[in-house]
């Protein structure tokens, strides 16, 4: 069976094909995710991190999601 960090990496990967993730675990479904691609260039930081956001939202709908909160996500074209 596949971690809650392998999860979180195929998903944005599956929507960012190109980036680079780096996922870290913290307690309780918290997690910290730095995800470099280049379709970040020319967007706003609140653009970038909706576009990963909107990738992983699954893993965080319902009682019983695996993901309870994005602790720190940071976004950057290269």
């Amino acid at each position: 069976m596949a971690s809650t960090e392998d999860a979180l990496k195929s998903a944005i990967l599956d929507k960012i094909p190109d980036a680079h993730v780096d996922v870290t675990s913290g307690s309780g479904g918290h997690f910290t995710l730095n995800v470099v691609s280049p379709v970040f260039e020319g967007k706003g930081m609140l653009e970038s991190q909706r576009l990963v956001l909107g990738a992983i939202a699954h893993l965080m709908k319902g009682d019983n999601a695996p993901v309870h909160a994005i602790d720190t996500l940071k976004t950057r074209a290269r």
